[in-house]
């Protein structure tokens, strides 16, 4: 059986992939360096945020708290790591990025979905 913390997170990265194509698809219209550059914005993301779940929830066991919460600290700080080296690669390779449509691609599909999440969570977790 898993546990709901779980499946909250599979959830939540689920709405993050099918948000993440959707913003690249209505991008599309606006050129090429605008799509790329929601692309980057949403698969680096997505990237992270997978990573810690993958981080925390592997063995995942409530009972011992306090190896949980510095799992957690240890996932969030590789998170942000990976988010610096894949922004800064992302930087210093590519040339037409578009920097507010690569931040803005990152942030909605970082807050958009724990958003839905949160909303729906109350309903099915009963």
């Amino acid at each position: 059986m898993q546990q709901p913390d779980t499946l909250q997170a599979r959830k939540i990265l689920k709405i993050q992939a099918i948000l993440g194509l959707v913003s690249v698809a209505c991008a599309l219209p606006f050129g090429d360096s605008v799509a790329l550059s929601v692309l980057i914005g949403a698969g680096v993301c997505l990237l992270a945020n997978a990573l810690l779940a993958v981080w925390v929830f592997r063995d995942y066991r409530a009972q011992a708290l306090e190896r949980l919460v510095l799992r957690f600290y240890g996932a969030e700080t590789a998170k942000i790591v990976l988010i610096l080296v894949l922004f800064a690669v992302a930087f210093a390779t590519l040339d037409n990025l578009n920097i507010p449509a690569l931040l803005g691609a990152y942030f909605v599909i970082q807050v958009a979905p724990t958003l839905i999440a949160a909303q729906s969570g109350n309903r099915t977790t009963k």
